[in-house]
């Protein structure tokens, strides 16, 4: 049985000099998700729902992955396994076509939630440092029990149809998509839309369709004892410094590559298809 290694330095041959003690984020669990997201409502700027009421059609943008909020809680009845509920904030962008004249560019608000359950493991002790000191401690401020912490990595999706809905009460039986209505976003991503949301419009409605593809993993944090092979001493040496560079400039241009694509477009995109520029599908 090999002997256990401790913190300090080693004598190996495969050049690792030292056995160090890191505190990170130990990866407890992951999945990952490809979702089609069917029928979610789109929640327009005012000005961007007046243009809809008086569109004929619509034709599909963009959609840009604003933020996503992620809340963890265990299962009683399952330890050391927890709920992770995700919600995606989406911007979307469609134009709107009145009679004759030029489209107009809606945007509006997209929000998707989804929930999995992932292996965090088991912990109850509570963190502490001296990063946040606290001028006197109540119930409020006290850390809560060791909990695991929710990482999403996630691309923006692709778009996948639009669809232009006449007004309706969105009931049961009613040709209106039945999705689930959303009455408050967080300021920051209210913010991003440049005016209000409308998200008590009684005319058209707009609805999209999504792809999206994601991670979802559970750490925690964790001491780990690794090898270390050196320091992490840069090798480049710094240039231009305090803004003094005069490199020949015909030098610098030798090392540009020639832009043959430029002079000979691919057929086709990498994805395999025809792309709208921006990530995504069009319509």
């Amino acid at each position: 049985m090999p002997e256990k290694v401790m913190p300090g330095p080693v004598c190996d041959a495969g050049g690792i000099r030292e056995a160090v003690c890191v505190h990170t984020r130990k990866i407890m669990d992951a999945c990952r998700d490809k979702d089609c997201i069917e029928d979610l409502r789109v929640y327009l700027t005012q000005n961007s729902q007046a243009a809809l009421d008086r569109a004929n059609c619509v034709k599909a943008g963009c959609a840009e992955l604003l933020h996503v909020s992620a809340n963890v809680e265990p299962i009683c009845f399952n330890k050391g396994f927890y709920t992770v509920d995700v919600r995606y904030f989406y911007r979307v962008t469609a134009d709107a076509f009145v009679g004759a004249a030029r489209p107009v560019e809606l945007i509006g608000l997209a929000v998707f939630d989804k929930r999995v359950i992932l292996f965090g493991g088991e912990g109850c002790s509570k963190s502490f440092t001296s990063e946040k000191e606290l001028d006197c401690v109540d119930l409020q401020t006290l850390p809560a029990p060791n909990q695991p912490i929710a990482a999403i990595e996630a691309v923006d999706p692709l778009v996948l149809s639009l669809k232009l809905v006449d007004p309706c009460d969105c009931k049961c039986g009613c040709a209106c998509p039945c999705t689930c209505e959303v009455s408050e976003v967080p300021a920051c991503i209210g913010a991003c839309f440049g005016s209000d949301l409308d998200f008590n419009a009684q005319g058209k409605r707009l609805y999209v369709s999504l792809g999206q593809f994601s991670l979802i993993r559970l750490e925690r944090d964790t001491q780990l004892l690794i090898p270390a092979y050196d320091y992490c001493i840069p090798e480049k040496e710094c240039t231009c410094d305090g803004g003094a560079c005069e490199e020949d400039p015909c030098e610098l241009f030798r090392h540009v590559k020639f832009p043959v694509n430029e002079f000979f477009p691919p057929a086709r995109t990498e994805a395999g298809g025809e792309g709208c520029g921006c990530g995504c599908s069009a319509n």
